[in-house]
């Protein structure tokens, strides 16, 4: 990614924060692993302040979408702090397998590791586990390569790791793509079908709060389109 490119994928800017489209197949920080990661090139990010901006949140290498920096200390504390509280309004878009019998809902069951050995590997762990809370509804329904498939819309209320991935498997539907928690597994030949649609974030008692919409990735218009969904005509589209 060069500058100019990174540069590109702003889609908010103010004096305290910045808020990046950001593409799928990227890591957002450099993992134990080393590797390129987004954090590399946010030295073109920092429009005059002394320091680079910093990650509020994160966001799994294969989600695309809104993903919130931080321009200064203060800024990154109010961000914590809407982040952790759940003040954070996040709205996330995906496809996934076959879908609900109904059009909307809430899943509710708790998260925890799956074992030292996987990472950040999550599952369902109702003696363990945190508390974790999704809602969402559907959005649209078609199919793909005769099977059936569903565009949802998810609210995560609670923020765990892999929430969204863990919570739309383990209810039946797996969400299209997903190496991990996905009925094809690492053979899946197509991409993580999850896009981090909207945030929302109340930054000051005194305004409205600060919203931005990421343009829908290419590589979900295929299936989204099954679905019901239109290309709008300015052409939203990322790569």
């Amino acid at each position: 990614m060069t500058p100019d490119e990174i540069l590109s994928r702003l889609i908010y800017r103010d004096g305290l924060i910045l808020i990046l489209d950001k593409p799928a197949g990227i890591a957002v920080h450099r993992g134990p692993k080393g590797g390129p990661s987004l954090e590399d090139f946010f030295d073109a990010l920092r429009f005059g302040l002394p320091r680079v901006p910093a990650l509020a949140h994160r966001l799994d290498r294969d989600t695309s979408g809104c993903l919130v920096l931080g321009r200064h200390r203060k800024a990154l504390e109010k961000l914590g702090g809407l982040f952790k509280n759940g003040k954070a309004d996040k709205t996330y878009w995906a496809v996934v397998e076959d879908g609900p019998a109904e059009e909307e809902g809430l899943i509710d069951l708790p998260l925890g590791r799956l074992d030292a050995g996987r990472g950040w590997w999550m599952k369902v762990d109702p003696l363990a586990g945190q508390p974790s809370q999704t809602r969402w509804r559907v959005m649209g329904r078609g199919t793909y390569a005769d099977k059936k498939i569903a565009w949802i819309e998810f609210k995560p209320l609670t923020g765990r790791t892999h929430q969204l991935r863990v919570h739309s498997s383990a209810t039946g539907w797996p969400i299209v793509g997903d190496p991990i928690y996905g009925s094809a597994g690492r053979d899946s030949t197509l991409p993580l079908h999850l896009h981090a649609r909207h945030i929302s974030l109340p930054m000051s008692n005194n305004k409205p709060p600060v919203e931005a919409t990421a343009p829908v990735p290419a590589h979900m218009m295929e299936l989204l389109g099954a679905c019901g969904w239109q290309e709008p005509p300015d052409c939203e589209q990322t790569s």
